[in-house]
């Protein structure tokens, strides 16, 4: 038995090792699939050198360099090659100057872009004025001589007249004597018909000098040729109206005694009148002589009247810094009355057409002004313009944009929130003006200090994100200052851990009926270095507990 047992062993241990030689022989005629497969892609696998675009800040702020370099904490600048994309791997590279929003955001924000294209750029200017008697119409009625009013035939300012209605009578000894002297000269003269020509001649320049005299005291042709016919003096004379219009000055009274030149009466014609408006200094120049202009009044607000420019006054006021300018109209039926208020608009424009934008897409910041030019969908790149002239609702781009480009128009405000705008300006030309910080400064180094602390590895790594999402609770509001504090959770697309922070309301309407302790779902995005504003808020469903508190290590996150 135990001869067996020895025998089967061996013979066991031989079959064994007969078949680990041939498994082995075969193994070495045959290598394994895997390993041919692994061996054949090694060449292929052999990395491809791709070409270097820039180098992007490791804190994802917009500060590009076409050179290594480090940033203000010491990180190294992260290379960007052709072909990388921050939002879709192999998707084309976007410029390191334009800015990336997704189509959700911008169907939420009510983006709205219009091309930039050729126009006229027509203008309407606009001044108050006020209604005027034209004074080439106005009259005053005197008289030359001493004398009394004995009968008034108009005794009320304002009563309209005709040309050539007497207004009053009046009675003077001189002009008595006067008339006196022309008809003796006048019977002496038919008197001497048989005398001596020098006789007659003497007389009859007696006669002429009466009668000059009497002329020149305004008596009307009538009343001379009624006093040659009867010989008789007249005690008192009439004084017409010389124009048709209404009595705008009366200062005659029954029995009251004149001067010679002293002024009776001043009549008016209102069938034209003027409109004095004060243009604006900076509109005087594109206003001429001759212009058409359009009126109203308060008194017809349907009414409009049709005038011209017929005259810019050579002065200016000092006070108001307005020029003066007259509109002459005409005035049927007198429904404008003197001293009445009225608004002048006067189109003017260029003769020929310019390179147009709303000028809601004109973002001026006081030292430079930007425009958001769509360059794809969800692509927009800031391009400082020069303007021109502006119109009501356009103004003229110099330089900057090109004809047909989409420029921004709506919610220019809100991608300056959402895509941190200011930093990308920024990157452009280095400039403060538009509230980017410069670099190196205290501040600069302090923003990324903090955030570097609260999440070093997620800004390492990636690009700084358009928004980010949270949940939480109310801790506390401020009205006045426009902030909010919120005990949130985790935010996993910054790293960061839960805590309570305080953020800014892109807007006041955000924080309306919002309550301390209401649960709340929003976005966020970090418009500057150290500065997040809340862009949407909304309540939380279902309503969730609020996350604990963290340890005070970890809410020293305060500095963003």
């Amino acid at each position: 038995m135990k001869t067996s047992t020895i025998v089967s062993a061996v013979v066991l241990l031989g079959a064994v090792g007969a078949g680990s030689y041939w498994l082995g022989a075969r193994s070495q005629q045959h290598p394994p699939e895997g390993s041919v497969a692994s061996a054949a892609s090694a060449p292929a696998a052999a990395p491809k050198q791709r070409k270097l675009l820039y180098y992007r800040n490791p804190m994802g702020l917009a500060d590009t360099s076409l050179t290594p370099k480090k940033d203000p904490m010491g990180m190294d600048y992260i290379p960007v090659y052709e072909g990388e994309d921050e939002s879709t791997p192999g998707a084309e590279a976007a410029s390191p100057n334009q800015v990336r929003i997704s189509t959700e955001k911008i169907q939420k924000l009510g983006v709205r872009t219009e091309p930039a294209a050729m126009r006229l750029l027509g203008k309407t200017v606009r001044a108050a004025g006020r209604i005027e008697p034209d004074e080439r119409r106005v009259f005053a009625v005197t008289a030359k001589f001493e004398g009394y009013v004995e009968r008034l035939h108009v005794n009320a300012t304002g009563q309209p007249v005709a040309k050539g209605q007497p207004l009053f009578e009046a009675y003077s000894p001189e002009l008595v004597s006067a008339q006196r002297e022309y008809a003796i000269a006048m019977q002496g003269l038919e008197a001497m018909k048989d005398a001596g020509p020098e006789a007659q001649a003497g007389m009859r320049q007696l006669a002429d000098s009466s009668l000059a005299r009497l002329r020149n005291w305004d008596l009307s042709p009538s009343q001379v040729t009624a006093l040659m016919k009867s010989g008789q003096p007249q005690r008192t004379i009439s004084f017409p109206s010389p124009v048709s219009g209404i009595v705008s000055e009366k200062k005659a009274l029954q029995g009251m005694r004149f001067m010679p030149g002293e002024m009776l009466y001043q009549v008016t014609d209102l069938s034209s009148v003027w409109v004095v408006a004060d243009l604006s200094e900076q509109d005087i120049g594109l206003v001429k002589s001759g212009a058409k202009a359009r009126v109203t009044t308060t008194a017809y607000p349907t009414a409009t009247f049709e005038g011209r420019i017929t005259y810019i006054y050579p002065t200016l006021k000092a006070e108001t810094r307005s020029i003066p300018v007259r509109v002459e109209m005409a005035n049927p039926g007198g429904r404008l009355k003197p001293a009445m208020f009225a608004q002048v608009e006067l189109s003017v424009g260029g003769k020929s057409q310019v390179l147009t934008v709303p000028d809601s897409a004109v973002i001026d910041s006081g030292t430079r002004r930007i425009v958001l030019v769509q360059v794809k969908e969800g692509r927009f790149e800031p391009r400082e313009v020069d303007t021109g002239a502006r119109s009501d609702n356009y103004v003229e781009i110099l330089k900057g944009v090109r004809d047909g480009e989409q420029v921004v128009v709506a919610a220019n405000f809100l991608i300056d929130a959402e895509s941190n705008l200011k930093a990308v300006v920024g990157g452009l030309g280095g400039h403060a003006g538009h509230g980017s910080p410069a670099k190196g400064t205290d501040t600069a180094a302090s923003s990324a200090t903090s955030a570097t602390a609260a999440a070093p590895k997620a800004r390492a790594t990636t690009p700084a994100a358009v928004g980010h999402e949270a949940e939480g609770t109310v801790d506390g509001i401020d009205l006045k200052a426009g902030t909010l504090s919120l005990n949130h959770g985790p935010v996993a697309s910054l790293k960061w851990p839960a805590m309570t922070m305080e953020f800014k309301a892109a807007n006041a309407s955000l924080l309306a009926g919002l309550k301390p302790g209401q649960a709340v779902r929003f976005e966020f995005v970090e418009r500057q270095p150290g500065e997040y504003v809340v862009t949407s808020i909304t309540g939380a469903s279902p309503a969730r507990p609020a996350p604990p508190a963290p340890s005070a290590a970890a809410t020293s996150h305060s500095g963003h």
